[in-house]
């Protein structure tokens, strides 16, 4: 795949993969994307899983023949583009590494190897000339590790940004960017909104045609588009009006409540509602709901004197992420001593610009009248 006449793609899909990371369910695959810039000097950007290294070193030799790269730029040093660091440097012993002192420290670490010898070392806008391309280096900490680092080719305008504006699935999955990209953005890099920024602010100041991230799709069209979502993700800004619904139920009770709920908002013509049974689906799909929604209803039930783990693991995902500007129902259920809206409505105590809506729902282990009245008072609060 062709990037521009003289940098080409030459990464690779794994379609065997189950879960990202050991928690990500990644049901289309990853791809572990890999660049090649063609000039004067010839210059590789990041590996990939190590798994993979044959079929890479492959895509290497059939574009650049018997030519020799002079540079390996590392951008991240998480294995899935790292790992196969060592095997390239057996074949290319000549090559120079190019990355910045924090990666070469986390190089050592994970391969007992830090190439002192022939070792590069970048910091915040250095440049790297390969004859008619050159190579800007934008520092990216936290990003989503501290020694990330970007890549800015002046003369076509690319971005190699690391796994910014990357998603799951591998490279030829066919669907939308944005689904899997906010899943992605929010399980990996939420937590680190002003750190996004500061990188946004940075490529503000780039003319940039074309965003090649390691992982997902070559975004080379209405680039307006990714950089204000991940602009509205970084702010933790509301990306639309709608309503996630997350709950858990031991005996139905509870999930009795969310149907009448659902029936009750979709009667009132709201189309944005999702639903998710944390014991049962992808917490993470949650997680990105509820960062993309602007309401959350969060229904439980009151489990040893605490509340339902699925629930308590939920909302604690989202306090990692800084879960802020939005507004949370509560509905508890219990049978003797029901404290579950207590003990949420106090985990979020030291969230930014939480508000809680005027109806709380006390259910004593089954719907009752009183109930379904309270449920249409939160509705009339829900849309609003």
């Amino acid at each position: 795949m062709n990037i521009a006449s003289n940098i080409k793609y030459v990464g690779v899909n794994d379609y065997d993969i189950d879960l990202f990371e050991g928690q990500y369910k990644v049901a289309n695959g990853m791809a572990y994307n890999s660049y090649l810039i063609i000039d004067e000097k010839i210059a590789v950007i990041d590996t990939v899983e190590w798994h993979f290294k044959n079929e890479w070193l492959e895509n290497i030799k059939k574009e650049i023949g018997n030519k020799r790269p002079t540079y390996l730029i590392i951008s991240h040093m998480e294995p899935d583009h790292s790992s196969s660091i060592l095997e390239f440097m057996k074949i290319y012993p000549e090559v120079k590494v190019v990355s910045n002192s924090k990666a070469f420290v986390m190089m050592n670490n994970f391969y007992n190897v830090d190439f002192t010898e022939n070792r590069i070392i970048v910091n915040e806008g250095d440049k790297l000339s390969l004859g008619k391309c050159n190579l800007k280096f934008i520092m990216a900490p936290m990003v989503h590790w501290p020694e990330v680092m970007m890549a800015y080719e002046e003369t076509n305008k690319v971005l190699f940004s690391a796994d910014a504006f990357g998603k799951f699935g591998a490279l030829d999955t066919k669907e939308d960017w944005i689904s899997e990209a906010r899943r992605y953005y929010f399980g990996i890099v939420g937590k680190y909104g002003v750190q996004v920024q500061n990188v946004l602010k940075k490529a503000e100041k780039l003319d940039i045609n074309v965003i090649c991230s390691l992982h997902g799709p070559i975004l080379n069209d209405n680039l307006n588009y990714y950089l204000n979502a991940y602009n509205i993700w970084s702010n933790y800004d509301i990306e639309e009006d709608g309503i996630t619904i997350a709950y858990t139920s031991m005996y139905g009770n509870t999930k009795e409540a969310i149907m009448l709920l659902k029936e009750k908002l979709i009667e009132k013509g709201i189309k944005n509602v999702a639903i998710f049974d944390l014991a049962r689906d992808d917490i993470y799909e949650a997680v990105a709901s509820a960062f993309k929604y602007s309401k959350l209803v969060l229904a439980t039930t009151t489990y040893n004197a605490n509340i339902f783990p699925y629930m308590q693991n939920f909302i604690n995902y989202l306090l990692e992420r800084n879960y802020q500007k939005r507004k949370i129902a509560l509905i508890e259920n219990g049978s003797w001593a029901p404290v579950a809206a207590k003990i949420m409505k106090e985990m979020f105590v030291n969230s930014k610009n939480i508000e809680f809506f005027d109806t709380t729902i006390k259910i004593m282990s089954k719907l009752n009248m009183e109930n379904k009245k309270q449920l249409d008072n939160l509705v009339e609060e829900l849309i609003k």
